[in-house]
Parts: C-alpha cells; sequence; structure tokens
C-alpha cells in the first residue's frame, strides 16, 4: 500500500467548471440557527462530497462570503448550490411545496435510528443549532425525524459531524437502492 500524493488524489477531482455538469443527488439540508461559523464551513464541505443538491441556510445561520466559512469549507461555497432563507419555516414551507419530505436530525418522542430509517428521496435532512437543537415551529412542520444513538455521556454530536454521519450514511442508502436497481452488474 502507497498513500496518494496530493497531485494523484487532485487529479481524479472534477474541476469547479465540470461539477455543474454531474447531476446531484436528490438530497437536500436545510441548516437552521448554526451559531458556528465554522460548522458552517464543515456542511457546505460534506455538502460538495455527497453532491448535495441545495443547501438552505435558515435563521441566523451565517452564510458566505465569510473567511471563517473558506476556512473550512475550503472552496465548497462554489460547488454547493445554497441559498440564505431569514425565515426557517418559510423555508421549509418552501421546500416542502417542492415535493420534498422534511427529515429532521432531532431527539423526539418518534425518532428513529438514523440506521433504520427508511429514507425516501427527494428528501431535506433539517439541522438544528449547536445547543437549542431544530426550533419547535419547523420541528412541527417535519415529515420525519432521526436520531443518532449515543452510547457515551454526551447526548448529541457536533452538529457538522452529525451531518455528516447522516449524510453519507443516505449517500449509502441511495446507491444500495437507486443506483444498484439502474445499473446491474
Amino acid at each position: 500500500m502507497r498513500k496518494l500524493s496530493y497531485q494523484e488524489i487532485f487529479s481524479k477531482r472534477p474541476t469547479l467548471a465540470e461539477i455543474s455538469d454531474i447531476p446531484r443527488l436528490p438530497i437536500y439540508c436545510l441548516a437552521e440557527n448554526i451559531r458556528s461559523l465554522y460548522n458552517v464551513g464543515s456542511i457546505f464541505r460534506t455538502s460538495d462530497a455527497i453532491l448535495l443538491s441545495h443547501l438552505f441556510l435558515a435563521g441566523y445561520t451565517g452564510f458566505p462570503p465569510r473567511k471563517e466559512i473558506d476556512k473550512t469549507a475550503l472552496g465548497a461555497v462554489d460547488s454547493v448550490p445554497w441559498s440564505h432563507i431569514s425565515d426557517p419555516v418559510k423555508a421549509v414551507t418552501q421546500i416542502k411545496e417542492q415535493g420534498i419530505r422534511m427529515v429532521a436530525l432531532e431527539h423526539t418522542s418518534s425518532s428513529h435510528s438514523y440506521l433504520d430509517y427508511e429514507y425516501k428521496f427527494p428528501f431535506c435532512l433539517i439541522i438544528g443549532n449547536e445547543v437549542d437543537g431544530i426550533s419547535g415551529a419547523v420541528l412541527d412542520l417535519s415529515d420525519d425525524a432521526i436520531e443518532i444513538p449515543m452510547h457515551g455521556l454526551k447526548q448529541s454530536l457536533n452538529v457538522s459531524v452529525a451531518y455528516g454521519v447522516v449524510m453519507f450514511h443516505a449517500l449509502h442508502f441511495y446507491h444500495k437502492t437507486h443506483v444498484a436497481h439502474q445499473h446491474p452488474k
């Protein structure tokens, strides 16, 4: 085994011009009231990695251009379609009007483990504030809720880490249930 050089890894990546021609997955995200700009940057970077269809930054979630976002996004603000909507409830309503299922990543009385959840596409994952989580008004408009089972003292992961865990699982689920059926081996 040999570690690949930066040049070898980079040569396999699409250019910014090419990325717009690559079909995006039917997965969206609504980030509500994320207080850390570094978390927002990390969310952008994960969104780029999975070819997210659109990132909705809602409430007081910071949005580009911000040097703190750029520091962790590493250019992903240019490759991820995004918009800022100041009213999170209006954002959810507009997304739902497009026939997109709203799935809250939140501890609720009826949350499913993200591992057992039957993802239906298209869907929009809702992530919330680092301390308070998703607001009650947005949670009330959600179609489902999922959570990451925690086994230690802490009840949750950092929002950007939790986002990455769930999105890569959803990406795997999508490929297993959709792509495999389109391209049999």
